[in-house]
């Protein structure tokens, strides 16, 4: 298997034993993103638009980096804290594509890393 370690300075260093994104086949696996900023251990958090901005500014960089974009995004999830925060993190969401939007899940979990109160993954093809 012929893979490649995706990792760009723009985007938040793993607080774990993971990375950023995986190529492999075509395909980009990113981690879960919260808005942590680049660069900083500092969170996002002032309001949940720009939280749910900042982890989608990060999975930008991250694409961006894989040489794709969010056109060649297939499939995302989006964990949030508390399922009120649906609709302004789906307007931000919304604005990233501009049309053939991907497959996607939405849940509501119990807590989230650094106690965000969104995290997104994505799934994208060549």
């Amino acid at each position: 298997m012929n893979r490649k370690i995706i990792n760009t300075a723009d985007a938040p260093d793993p607080i774990g034993p993971y990375s950023q994104a995986v190529k492999v086949a075509g395909m980009l696996f990113i981690s879960g993103q919260v808005a942590l900023k680049p660069g900083s251990s500092d969170l996002i958090t002032s309001t949940i638009a720009e939280e749910a901005e900042q982890v989608m500014n990060n999975l930008k960089a991250i694409l961006s980096e894989a040489g794709l974009g969010f056109d060649h995004v297939i499939k995302t999830t989006i964990f949030l804290k508390d399922m009120s925060l649906f609709v302004p993190v789906n307007e931000v969401y919304g604005k990233f594509f501009e049309s053939g939007f991907p497959a996607r899940e939405t849940v509501a979990v119990k807590g989230l890393p650094k106690d965000a109160n969104v995290e997104i993954s994505m799934i994208a093809a060549e």
